[in-house]
């Protein structure tokens, strides 16, 4: 097999299979480890892929522009932001992050809600301009254009002040084996600063997320209380999730009632 044959087929298990271990391809194809490892490292220094311990792993779309990331997963991100809105309490201090999830989310909380948000975007804060209740307080900071989020010492510092009830979080990445990523190291510390402040963290994981890995951990999946996510029931991944005792809050129209439910107990 050539190389090019090799590469659309490694390309072929990462979209049908979710992973690559190295090893176990070398040995089914009669190859060496290092072909397998090579042919990954080209495709990961081309952006098709996340190399992880062992193998590679689906790159996420998330990691595009953020004006791209506005036209995807649209409708999936405002069922994913109307039930991340219907966990925020009357008078209670949540941490909105930043992305296009996020900014969904703002725009799905209710008018007359009265509450304190706490967020490090100044796109989500706008949005909240026209909530006459709730009181916006923004985090500065070097701007992380690719999120429209601030990051960096000052940011850091700021957010040290925090006690929130809530933190809803978004990554470019949530596998079982990664856990939850993003794509840079500064934003990942801010993510994990954040979540410290918080009592409970909730991730926001449109489906294209799911499964999908980024070169930098924001946390592990035991840290958090719950994936809302418009992932199917029946995603390998979503399964994985499940078995590892993460609780999911599904929104696609393929879930049940009673599963979704019972995924938030």
């Amino acid at each position: 097999m050539l190389a090019a044959q090799r590469r659309d087929l490694l390309m072929e298990r990462l979209k049908t299979e979710g992973r690559i271990v190295a090893k176990d391809l070398a040995a089914e194809l009669g190859v060496s480890e290092d072909s397998i490892r090579r042919d990954l490292r080209e495709l990961a220094d081309a952006g098709l892929c996340q190399r992880v311990y062992g193998g590679a792993l689906p790159i996420s779309p998330a990691t595009a522009d953020y004006a791209t990331r506005m036209a995807v997963s649209v409708a999936g991100k405002e069922r994913i932001a109307k039930r991340a809105a219907a966990l925020i309490r009357l008078g209670s201090t949540v941490i909105l992050d930043g992305g296009t999830t996020a900014l969904a989310l703002a725009k799905a909380l209710p008018v007359d809600l009265e509450a304190k948000i706490v967020t490090h975007s100044p796109t989500v804060a706008a949005a909240l301009v026209t909530h006459p209740r709730v009181e916006v307080f923004l985090i500065g900071g070097r701007l992380f254009k690719h999120s429209a989020v601030t990051c960096g010492a000052a940011a850091a510092e700021a957010a040290m002040g925090i006690n929130a009830d809530l933190f809803f979080l978004g990554v470019t990445g949530v596998h079982p084996e990664t856990g939850l990523t993003t794509g840079d190291s500064d934003e990942a510390a801010m993510k994990r600063t954040l979540a410290k402040r918080a009592a409970d963290t909730y991730v926001l994981a449109s489906s294209e997320k799911i499964g999908a890995a980024s070169p930098f951990t924001v946390l592990p999946l035991s840290d958090v209380a719950g994936v809302i996510t418009d992932a199917a029931p029946d995603e390998p991944t979503v399964k994985d999730l499940g078995k590892l005792g993460v609780s999911v809050l599904g929104v696609s129209p393929s879930w049940p009632a009673r599963e979704a439910a019972a995924s938030d107990a």
